[in-house]
């Protein structure tokens, strides 16, 4: 086989390789992704970890004998005001910061892509119907709508969940007509329709399929929102219940004995801190990994 034969084949085979694959490439090579992806790796085994060797019983205990000590080989993070293991509590919150992280931001996703594909591939009154909705609960600021939902509802996990989620939607109904937009006039959409299917069915199988790169860096980015504004009302005592340990709300108890036990606010704080920073982490990865424009 001949030199130009052999480029010839060598070209032929990048051109056929996966957008997946590329994609995948650029992501192992960029080391903040990697960071992130470590990051999120280690707190997710922490949270299983938590079902497996920590129960409700661990976090609740009180042991007056215990109150505010430092970080020791017995107890990893100190003890709190009420002689409860640190670790553990903070170990066992990673459920409910991430389940509100990710639901939230898996209700946002699903009904602003909903919405937002509607939008802008009918335009119209439709479209102007959804988008005026949408400036009008993106004007309204996520803590002040949080502070609502559960005055109304009470504290809870799901309540704190919904609220975080709602705020949410806005973002994805935007990101989501704008890609939209921007796919529906292709050639495999008009030849959708030329052979005779729904404009729902080509919304849904051929535009959306076809948009999902932002949306994908998106929900990411937006997840560190979500934990960071969880966190926020969980702190104010909107969030989940106590004696539930979200981290926001680990935060919260330690203010008081900043002087005295400063481990009470550091060790949840790192948690709020490392989890945002990763999920921003990745977000940037993912989209300088997906972008079209910085392919070779």
């Amino acid at each position: 086989m001949s030199k130009k034969d052999t480029g010839s084949l060598v070209s032929m085979q990048y051109d056929r390789k996966s957008m997946f694959a590329e994609s995948f490439r650029r992501i192992r090579t960029n080391p903040g992704a990697i960071f992130g992806i470590v990051v999120l790796f280690i707190i997710f085994m922490l949270m299983i970890y938590s079902f497996i060797f920590i129960s409700y019983e661990d976090i609740t205990r009180i042991n007056p004998l215990k109150i505010n000590q430092p970080p020791s080989a017995e107890h990893y993070f100190g003890t709190d005001n009420f002689g409860r293991d640190l670790f553990a509590r903070t170990i066992y919150g990673s459920r409910y910061s991430l389940a509100v992280g990710f639901g939230s931001v898996g209700l946002g996703l699903v009904i602003g892509v909903f919405l937002g594909a509607i939008a802008g591939f009918y335009g119209g009154w439709i479209e102007e119907i959804i988008m005026r909705s949408s400036d009008v609960l993106a004007a309204i600021p996520a803590l002040l709508l949080g502070f609502v939902i559960v005055a109304a509802f009470g504290p809870s996990l799901l309540n704190l969940l919904m609220c975080v989620g709602i705020s949410m939607i806005p973002s994805f109904v935007r990101m989501t007509r704008a890609s939209v937009l921007t796919v529906k006039s292709n050639e495999y959409v008009e030849s959708a329709k030329a052979i005779g299917m729904s404009e729902f069915r080509i919304v849904f199988s051929q535009v959306l399929p076809n948009s999902m790169s932002p949306l994908i860096v998106t929900a990411t980015t937006r997840l560190a929102t979500a934990i960071l504004m969880a966190s926020a009302l969980s702190f104010l005592g909107f969030g989940v219940p106590v004696p539930l340990p979200e981290w926001g709300a680990l935060v919260s108890g330690g203010r008081n004995f900043l002087r005295i036990a400063p481990h009470l606010t550091f060790f949840p704080g790192i948690f709020i801190m490392a989890m945002t920073l990763a999920c921003s982490l990745l977000g940037d990865g993912l989209r300088d990994a997906l972008d079209p424009r910085l392919k070779n």
